[in-house]
């Protein structure tokens, strides 16, 4: 089962030794990105390739809809990681234009794990509710909510106890917030970045 996908690794792998035999070697021994991305689990959305680095490079982050809700252990776990063990000195929360959880945040009908997921978007649109109903083109309404749910996830992320802390240790450390286009591939910077302790 699924030979043709670990026919595909096979590949990589030899093509990526044929152009670099220090490949894999150089990855053995630890990690050291300089870059944490919290992004959407869509398929689409590829992290690495968007920003043109590799392996090794930017330590990832994905869940439904670009989430880091301040009572999540998993992104708790991953930026406590990123920020206390690697080090790294930029967060990028990145949303993306389209997106099927944000669509899902303002529709009925969802139950279970992901209902409850997507309740701090709701938050969200509620907050911005009057903004949002002046915008009577649906995807244009969602597109907005997007960009409202990233600048929102930049908060949550600023708050939390290990940023807090490099920041009082004068670590060099900044949350962005950017959203991708499905589009035309291209990432908007929002001009939320957070640069230390409000």
């Amino acid at each position: 089962m699924l030979d043709h996908l670990k026919a595909n690794n096979r590949a990589w792998a030899e093509g990526s030794v044929a152009e670099d035999t220090t490949f894999f070697s150089r990855h053995e021994n630890g990690q050291s990105p300089e870059y944490l991305w919290i992004g959407c689990s869509d398929s689409r959305v590829p992290a690495n390739q968007i920003v043109g680095l590799a392996p090794g490079e930017l330590f990832v982050h994905r869940n439904v809809a670009n989430l880091a809700p301040p009572q999540d252990i998993s992104a708790g776990s991953v930026l406590q990681y990123a920020v206390a063990e690697l080090k790294v000195k930029h967060i990028l929360v990145v949303g993306h234009y389209g997106c099927g959880g944000v669509a899902a945040s303002t529709q009925e009908g969802f139950s279970g794990p992901v209902d409850q997921w997507l309740d701090p978007i709701r938050n969200v649109y509620e907050q911005h509710r009057a903004e949002l109903e002046t915008l009577t083109d649906e995807k244009e309404r969602l597109n907005r909510l997007c960009e409202l749910n990233v600048i929102y996830q930049v908060q949550n992320v600023a708050q939390n106890t290990y940023v807090q802390d490099a920041w009082k240790h004068d670590r060099d450390l900044s949350v962005h917030g950017w959203v991708y286009s499905l589009r035309d591939g291209l990432i908007t910077d929002l001009g939320v970045t957070v640069s230390q302790a409000a």
